[in-house]
């Protein structure tokens, strides 16, 4: 009975060191994603260069749709392809909506109050209600229609002078004057520069200064120790640059409560929404929580607009054929020369797929907003070391040739055949994200792009500055947290 017992035991005891080995070694099995061998301390560092999306897109077809850099002492783990943006964006979502925040975004402490940088927490869910039910909702869009048709009457009043005098029109500048006085609307309920003025030029470079700035490599995210240093003046500019905006802010808010002692009417925008929800608990939504949403909304409404539409502007410029598709499909629907109300975009569909081919070629944040996991994480028999950064390459995946054909080439029709939605359901197409983390507020950009656009085309012929050819269009990038034109887009309008 003793010999059978320990026969028994010793067997027991093997198979269960023989299977927790395997388990160990399967475990250890798991690696990394494959990518180029680091150099010494610097990693990966000089293979970003000065365009780091074209970069890593051209190592992914080396390494494939999911790889791994060593930048400094983090890991960077990039996404490449439709495929692994669906397992990282919706299938394992959770895993991965912990922002990875770049150490300039910490200026002011503004990623502990923002919603695009806290973590999934309540005080996340609160900011993405507010936003969700007083901002972007579709009655409090439908309710501030008359407000969008009115700033693009506004610009084209501009337009229209510029064409009696043959002046050429900065369309990022005015374009950009344009969101930038209807966002202030929608939260000041007043504007904040005039069209025909640059005495507020430089509320635009602080909005700009703050996307560039955020784009740029920081040494500082891949090698924490230079924090205090901050050798690059990255956070320096950044908390210069937030800290100017956030007295403007405080301008806005001190003027609001002055109004309300001298019991003037009480206006319906969201600075008011905010102040009264602080009101009612101001341990939820305090002085920095409104600071912050009031910049989210500023940097993602504007920024992201303004340079869509400029790039829709120039691919049309730079493809005659084009425009003229365009201004025929508008005449037909709306009639020439005629005002385009928001209902009509749903009868332009060749309006809305220049929009789409737009965001294809040039999504306006190459990277989606970046990530980072908190345990590691296992994703297509890959580790995903814990605290790495991940970053989602949408420029690369608008351009991935084993879904996109003639993947250079700006083409609306081919959306004629291709049934793609922008908002994050198709993950060839992810330009505003997807999953939990979307941006919220595209529902406002796919209203006001084609309404922008169509107004634009359908009041006017445009053509290049200098007697420049289409085919001779500067088209070069400016790198960023959002990817601008290099060189800005001016072009003269003349009567249809």
């Amino acid at each position: 009975m003793d010999y059978y017992t320990l026969v028994m035991g010793s067997s027991f005891a093997l198979i269960s060191f023989v299977y927790i080995i395997a388990k160990l070694c399967s475990k250890g099995s798991k690696k990394v994603p494959p990518g180029p061998s680091p150099w010494t301390i610097i990693g990966n560092l000089h293979l970003l260069v000065t365009k780091p999306h074209v970069s890593l897109a051209n190592l992914a077809k080396i390494y494939g749709p999911i790889m791994s850099l060593k930048l400094g002492q983090i890991t960077l783990v990039v996404i490449s392809s439709s495929a692994m943006a669906k397992q990282v964006l919706q299938k394992q979502d959770l895993a991965f909506s912990t922002r990875f925040i770049p150490d300039a975004l910490q200026a002011h402490n503004h990623y502990k109050f923002s919603t695009v940088w806290l973590p999934v927490c309540p005080q996340w869910r609160m900011l993405r209600r507010i936003m969700n039910i007083n901002i972007f909702s579709t009655n409090r869009l439908d309710a501030n229609q008359h407000l969008r048709s009115q700033k693009v009457n506004e610009l084209l009043a501009y337009c229209e002078k510029c064409c009696q005098q043959g002046e050429a029109v900065d369309v990022g500048q005015i374009v950009f004057k344009t969101n930038l006085n209807l966002v202030s609307n929608t939260l000041f309920s007043k504007d904040l520069v005039h069209l025909y003025s640059d005495s507020k030029v430089e509320l635009k470079d602080m909005i700009w200064g703050i996307a560039d700035v955020a784009g740029k490599i920081n040494l500082v995210d891949f090698f924490p120790i230079l924090e205090k240093i901050d050798p690059q003046r990255i956070r320096y500019r950044t908390n210069i640059l937030f800290g100017k905006l956030y007295k403007l802010f405080g301008d806005m808010i001190n003027e609001r409560l002055e109004e309300k002692k001298t019991k003037q009417s009480e206006k319906s925008d969201i600075l008011q929404v905010l102040l009264n929800l602080s009101a009612e608990n101001p341990q939820e939504m305090d002085q920095n929580f409104i600071n912050s949403t009031l910049l989210d909304l500023c940097i993602g409404s504007i920024d992201t607009i303004t340079s869509t539409l400029e790039w829709a502007i120039a691919e049309t410029l730079g493809h005659p054929e084009i425009m003229q598709k365009a201004q025929a499909e508008l005449a037909q629907v709306v009639g020439k020369g005629k005002p385009i109300e928001e209902a009509d975009v749903s009868r332009l569909p060749y309006l809305q797929f220049i929009i789409k081919e737009t965001l294809r070629l040039h999504p306006p944040a190459p990277f989606l907003i970046p990530r980072t996991v908190d345990q590691d994480v296992e994703l297509c028999d890959y580790i995903i070391p814990k605290g790495s950064l991940v970053l989602v390459n949408a420029w690369a995946i608008g351009r991935d040739s084993s879904f996109w054909e003639d993947t250079l080439v700006f083409k609306p029709e081919r959306f004629q055949s291709l049934e793609l939605d922008v908002r994050g359901k198709d993950f060839e197409l992810i330009p505003f994200g997807a999953g939990r983390r979307t941006c919220p507020g595209f529902p406002l950009a796919l209203r006001l792009m084609p309404l922008i656009l169509g107004s634009m085309l359908n009041s006017f012929n445009w053509k290049l500055e200098a007697c420049i050819e289409p085919k001779d269009l500067n088209m070069e990038e400016k790198f960023g947290a959002i990817i601008a034109k290099a060189h800005p887009l001016r072009a003269i309008p003349s009567p249809l």
